[in-house]
């Protein structure tokens, strides 16, 4: 099996948040998981499609593979680094605010000719 891949690191979004997206994606057809992100009204499906759209072209480029024959073969979404920042309270107080950021990873396989 050949595979193409495509990474994007530190996005700006949960990693919860975005792995929502990704379960919308997970195992399907390159065509049908690029329709589901853009009907989506989930900020990661907006984000995911931008790394979808990646490895779709890796693929093209340098596997000489047809867009009608891709699989999404796997989907993650890892947590990055946290942004820590703070908000003052009463009294003197703090609270800790935790900005998160996530690392896309879609990897993509060639499956059989489609008719």
């Amino acid at each position: 099996m050949t595979f193409s891949k495509s990474k994007s690191r530190f996005i700006r979004i949960a990693p919860r948040k975005a792995r929502l997206a990704a379960g919308l994606i997970r195992g399907k057809d390159v065509e049908n998981a690029r329709l589901q992100l853009m009907n989506s009204n989930l900020r990661g499906a907006r984000l995911l499609k931008k790394t979808l759209d990646s490895a779709v072209a890796n693929a093209e480029t340098q596997l000489d593979a047809k867009r009608t024959n891709l699989k999404v073969h796997e989907v993650r979404v890892d947590a990055g680094p946290i942004l820590k920042r703070a908000k003052g309270k009463s009294r003197g107080g703090r609270v800790p605010i935790n900005k998160r950021t996530s690392h896309f990873t879609v990897v993509l396989t060639i499956g059989e000719e489609k008719k």
